[in-house]
């Protein structure tokens, strides 16, 4: 039997993401995004202030 050969395009990397990509945020919850980013960033600051205290009362304490 003979067997049938296609002459497909390689298959790129780039146009399975975007697909995959353009599937996934046309199922996102935008209202949910927005404040998930917001208490992402609230708990960043809160984070880094923290981790300045943290430092400074490092720095401190090796003076001494």
């Amino acid at each position: 039997m003979s067997e049938l050969k296609h002459n497909h395009p390689p298959q790129d990397g780039t146009s399975n993401m975007l697909l995959t990509a353009s599937i996934l945020f046309a199922n996102i919850d935008y209202s949910g995004l927005t404040d998930y980013a917001v208490k992402a960033i609230v708990g960043g600051a809160i984070w880094m202030a923290f981790k300045v205290c943290a430092e400074y009362i490092s720095e401190k304490l090796k003076k001494k």
